[in-house]
């Protein structure tokens, strides 16, 4: 991966707020994506996780390239094959951690799953201290396993849900690395092309489990709400902070996506977690944040 490029600024005030636009952007993406995740789940029982998948990103792409238009930009050949995998991973990372959401509370799935920036941020290094932030993630999803039922009115969690969510953690770890590798292209090429692969991959799914419920006026509806905060919205913000934040940055302001997600969960569908999840989130955001700050 190459090395991350910062904008060169002087100390007048003016330079100040240009600064802040990463940050505010990442911040907003979490908080879009996560409130979408909520609603989308009142969707599962209509047309499946997968058809609300195949709604967020097919509508999403449709919207992502009536805006930003990026075939007016010659796409140069060798960035085809990174914005395919791009798109690729993106479309599997919807599809398995709304998989994980049909089974298990959101903010314990994305817990899971924000251990794929964790991974990003360990891949390449070799201080003890890192491994101490690795042992604090492994000791948190220790306590998420589903060995016992957590208390006497919340079950163990789903190990299918968990799987899922750990598969989206490997595909969101792939998403960062292509993602930072396609974030210099003009024009919301990154966005509108990697949406558009990730809808040809992600639609055909949908369709052969939700079939042509998906096409009633009151689910396009609902869909369009949901890929408008959970695809167009967070990932041009996404692209945003990928664009001008290094990788150890990025890092920590994701290891807070746990908590956005649990408090999107209690808000709008009133999940509820026991404080051993809520100590096990803990854990992996202490875990992911302090890997992120301390990456070369």
């Amino acid at each position: 991966m190459p090395p991350d490029a910062q904008p060169q600024t002087t100390d007048t005030a003016p330079a100040t707020t240009p600064a802040l636009t990463p940050f505010l952007a990442l911040v907003g993406a979490m908080l879009s994506t996560y409130l979408g995740a909520a609603i989308a789940k009142h969707l599962f029982p209509v047309v499946g996780s997968q058809g609300v998948t195949a709604l967020r990103v097919g509508l999403a792409a449709c919207l992502l390239l009536a805006w930003f238009r990026p075939w007016r930009t010659p796409l140069a050949r060798k960035d085809v094959p990174n914005l395919l995998i791009y798109g690729l991973m993106l479309g599997c990372m919807n599809l398995l951690i709304y998989g994980a959401f049909a089974r298990i509370p959101i903010g314990i799935a994305v817990a899971i799953e924000v251990t794929g920036p964790l991974l990003v941020v360990l891949a390449g290094s070799r201080r003890a201290m890192d491994f101490a932030w690795l042992a604090c993630a492994v000791l948190g999803l220790w306590l998420l396993l589903p060995l016992r039922a957590q208390t006497a009115h919340a079950g163990a969690l789903d190990p299918v849900g968990m799987l899922l969510a750990g598969g989206a953690a490997l595909c969101w770890a792939m998403y960062i690395v292509f993602g930072k590798r396609v974030s210099t292209l003009q024009g919301g090429q990154a966005v509108g092309w990697g949406m558009l692969a990730a809808a040809l991959f992600t639609v055909p799914v949908g369709f052969a489990h939700a079939g042509g419920a998906l096409l009633a006026p009151s689910v396009l509806a609902a869909g369009l709400g949901v890929a408008l905060l959970s695809s167009a919205l967070p990932y041009s913000l996404e692209m945003v902070a990928l664009r001008r934040l290094p990788r150890r940055v990025f890092g920590i302001l994701v290891s807070a996506s746990p908590a956005v997600s649990a408090l999107a969960g209690w808000l709008v569908l009133g999940e509820r977690l026991t404080p051993l999840q809520w100590l096990a989130i803990a854990l992996v955001m202490l875990a992911s944040g302090g890997a992120a700050r301390g990456a070369r």
